[in-house]
């Protein structure tokens, strides 16, 4: 049976407590103390006896109950100690001041394996064994080893009276893909499946259904479209329609970072791969979204180098770290998108063949907004209740002459230019209402007809409204970027570069 006895703590009155159980030869196993209480297991006392040894401990001076308890209070607290660590997925491991296991959860471990083992042997790196040791538990986060596998290292110190000193550590392993899941969990916290996407156009069912089967077929997905259209919303609720929705979707845009870095994101680099380098090395994005799907935007801005690497990894699934030596195998598939024209690209050289073909297994186009013009009402209406909401301020309509200037307007930004739209006439309006006005639409403010560089927002939208106009009215006379750069008595490679840029020729 275990008691709890309330006392006045005095000097000697756990000693005459004992004593009391010591006279009536019941034997103790366990004493917990922790004024005003004293616990006590004493398997042989039995619940006849109880009463006769309550009576007993009265009479000793200071002792005010005896009670019953299922659980002594340091027995309860290393069950729930071990039952969260037991539901922790990640390795956690307990060591003394010395670097050796005093305790792992089942993560880390089958029951007993790893007690007794020194952090130098588990690791095999007796450089961060003594590290560990020689600052007190208190070093950065850095990859390691365990098992054969990659973990990012995390050290907390354990210490009481003299927070310097550490009478030792706990070790959390985090594997790449648990990092991923919660990498995913920040970056795509509000995306959803294809009911979240908003169009009823003939054009947008037509996708909608296409993107239904093609999600469902484990295979790389090429999305076409123009730049604003909602790629990157198609390439996640494909991924959410697919058998890896359950695991990490993570994102890399290949035009926003320059070779290096998209390198080592795209692939995570070794120890002192480079100046400014993780010590331990890191994890990139293919070996985080193991088991799930990395979307590659921009895809026909990579460079020659990483297609070629890309290709390597979309032919077996293994790859090199940045500066690494080590090959490493990650189940990942891979869906990409581009407002380029690949096709040619490829036939110009600027993008490789092989690898257009890997990725282009599965495809689809998204129609732009000016093909889909019985949505922009629908989006527009969703986008003014964001707005509203954001901005904290009364729902909004919109007037039919503003329903109508937003009919009548081209979207060359698509979907992200009528939001951005929105968003502004919400944002500096106090009216219940928006009119046309309020949309600050040029092709509106100007009416039909109007010069391109009269209602430019700005001088590089000017300019290359201008660019645009005129390689589009001389490219059928001149129908190649040799001809139209001699035409114009400038550079190949720059004429080249302005006719990818503005979809010319087939530019819809």
């Amino acid at each position: 049976m275990r008691i709890d006895i309330t006392f006045a703590d005095r000097v000697g009155i756990a000693h005459e407590i004992l004593a009391v159980l010591a006279s009536r030869k019941l034997n103790v196993v366990a004493v917990e103390v922790d004024p005003p209480h004293i616990y006590i297991d004493a398997p042989s006392l039995l619940s006849n006896a109880l009463e006769g040894l309550r009576t007993a401990l009265t009479e000793v001076s200071g002792v005010a109950n005896i009670a019953q308890v299922d659980m002594l209070p340091g027995t309860r607290r290393r069950l729930h100690l071990a039952t969260v660590l037991a539901a922790i997925p990640d390795p956690v491991l307990a060591v003394d001041g010395s670097g050796t296991v005093i305790l792992a959860n089942a993560a880390a471990e089958a029951p007993g394996t790893l007690g007794g083992k020194r952090i130098g042997e588990l690791f095999g790196d007796e450089a961060l064994h003594g590290e560990l040791i020689a600052e007190g538990f208190q070093i950065p986060a850095r990859e390691v080893m365990f098992q054969g596998q990659p973990f990012l290292l995390d050290v907390r110190p354990i210490t009481e009276a003299d927070p310097l000193k550490a009478a030792g550590g706990v070790l959390t392993l985090h594997a790449p893909s648990r990092l991923g899941e919660r990498l995913q969990a920040l970056q795509n916290f509000d995306e959803g499946g294809f009911d979240t996407i908003l169009g009823d156009s003939p054009a947008m069912r037509g996708l909608k259904a296409r993107a239904a089967r093609v999600a469902a077929v484990d295979a790389p997905l090429l999305i076409l479209g123009e730049t604003g259209t909602g790629k990157e919303l198609i390439a996640h609720a494909c991924h959410r329609a697919s058998t890896r929705k359950g695991k990490t979707f993570l994102a890399l845009n290949c035009a926003a970072l320059p070779e290096n870095l998209a390198e080592s994101e795209l692939f995570g680099y070794a120890p002192g791969s480079f100046t400014g380098a993780q010590r331990g090395g890191k994890p990139g994005l293919l070996e985080l979204a193991d088991q799930g799907t990395v979307f590659l935007d921009e895809i026909g801005e990579m460079s020659p180098y990483l297609q070629a690497k890309l290709l390597r990894f979309l032919n077996d699934g293994s790859f090199r770290r940045v500066g690494g030596d080590r090959e490493q195998k990650v189940d990942v598939r891979i869906i990409s998108a581009t407002h380029r024209k690949l096709d040619q690209m490829v036939a110009e050289g600027d993008f490789r063949e092989d690898l257009y073909y890997r990725l282009n297994v599965l495809s689809l186009q998204v129609p732009p907004l000016r093909d889909r013009g019985e949505d922009i009402l629908l989006l527009a209406r969703h986008f003014i209740a964001r707005a509203c909401a954001q901005a904290q301020r009364p729902a909004c309509r919109l007037t039919s002459t503003a329903g109508s200037a937003l009919l009548a307007n081209p979207w060359r930004g698509n979907v992200r230019q009528l939001e951005n739209v929105i968003f502004r006439a919400v944002t500096m309006s106090d009216s219940l209402w928006l009119d046309a006005p309020d949309l600050e639409l040029a092709s509106f403010r100007m009416g039909p007809g109007a010069d391109a560089a009269e209602i430019a927002q700005s001088w590089e939208e000017a300019l290359a409204e201008f660019e645009r106009s005129l390689l589009g009215r001389l490219f059928p006379h001149f129908p190649s970027s040799r001809k139209l750069a001699a035409r114009l008595n400038t550079s190949h490679t720059m004429i080249a570069n302005k006719l990818r840029r503005y979809g010319i020729p087939h530019r819809r």
